[in-house]
């Protein structure tokens, strides 16, 4: 696999992405109170605002998380800094206003990491398969040594990435039967991103990956023309896809992180404290965000049990009987994502593993 390869399929993922975060965020459900903000107030010279722009909607928990920290910037400069919040994509998708960052005509947005891999061919790691076998692995590797390196990484071609949050896992569903290993899959026609990547792991399980926009996909499962699909729980309920697929399994095979970014341009005119502000804001966003998304993510897999759709939760067993046989897409891939990183986060989940 070639450079080349990689750049055709990842812009195609990120758009893909984007339409599935803003339409998945309108499924959100009851959310937590906001936090109280604790913190000295933050003295600084200069007014500032920020325009912070998302795909996902007001109902999401992405959202919730940036209600947060407009909160805190806001009390915590005195309202000398002021946060205008602009979801579902109002501003422009994830490609859109990151771009808008690197122009300086937005100050913030916080997209997630597939439609970067363009840029930062690295953040590729996130779209192997079953890399984070529970969330709190996933938070292991981006709160410590790997995640601060990435960021850092992320903070070059006009941006600056401060912190990370949570796009979530992505589950499988199919009119057919359960399916419970990957012989279960063997001859499903199931719909994919066209993403080389996520074809080779279907392939591999013995499906038939059959790529195809997401706007056609509901269409397609009613017609039979695919037998499946995979998105969040967020997405299934929002799209309905339980009114046309009977059966879900919650496989959780691909991991997906936002990353929160603030233009260069607008960082440099920001006083250090205030810089540091926007640090420490961006941190406890992400951790809060995480929560209400785990949170929404429980109750929307309730709602589609009580729907009717029959959902098979994997044991660690059959989980790894998909890793085990998804292993050769790790060797297909290694030399494309980088070995050192794959090796560096695998070692940190394994040591996660081993401590809980």
């Amino acid at each position: 696999m070639t450079i080349t390869t990689t750049t055709r399929f990842v812009s195609i993922v990120g758009g893909a992405f984007i339409g599935l975060t803003a339409l998945g965020a309108s499924a959100a459900t009851e959310m937590p109170p906001l936090p109280e903000v604790t913190g000295d107030k933050v003295e600084a010279e200069g007014n500032f605002n920020i325009k912070f722009s998302i795909g996902t909607t007001k109902s999401g928990a992405q959202y919730r998380g940036l209600e947060y920290f407009e909160k805190i910037v806001e009390q915590r400069s005195g309202g000398d800094i002021q946060v205008e919040l602009f979801p579902g994509a109002q501003l422009g998708d994830d490609l859109q206003a990151t771009s808008a960052l690197q122009a300086g005509t937005l100050e913030m947005t916080m997209p997630s990491t597939s439609p970067l891999v363009n840029m930062f061919p690295k953040f590729a790691v996130f779209d192997l398969p079953f890399l984070f076998p529970k969330p709190e692995m996933a938070d292991a590797v981006l709160d410590g040594e790997i995640g601060q390196q990435m960021l850092e990484d992320a903070s070059s071609k006009g941006l600056v990435a401060i912190g990370w949050g949570e796009n979530g896992y992505r589950q499988l569903t199919n009119s057919q039967r359960p399916v419970d290993s990957p012989d279960d899959l063997e001859g499903l026609k199931i719909r994919t991103m066209q993403n080389e990547l996520h074809m080779d792991i279907w392939r591999t399980l013995g499906a038939n990956p059959t790529p195809m926009s997401f706007a056609e996909l509901f269409t397609a499962l009613e017609q039979g023309v695919v037998d499946g699909q995979e998105n969040p729980w967020i997405t299934i309920k929002s799209s309905k896809f339980n009114e046309v697929q009977d059966y879900a399994t919650e496989t959780n095979h691909v991991y997906t992180p936002f990353i929160t970014l603030v233009s260069k341009r607008f960082w440099d005119r920001l006083p250090e404290e205030y810089q540091q502000l926007l640090r420490d804001a961006a941190t406890k966003m992400g951790n809060y965000q995480r929560d209400v998304s785990r949170t929404l993510n429980d109750q929307i897999k309730q709602d589609l049990k009580d729907s009717g759709m029959q959902i098979t939760e994997l044991t660690d067993e059959q989980i790894k009987v998909f890793q085990n046989k998804l292993e050769p897409v790790y060797k297909n891939w290694r030399d494309e994502i980088g070995g050192e990183l794959i090796d560096q986060i695998r070692t940190k989940v394994q040591q996660a593993q081993a401590q809980q």
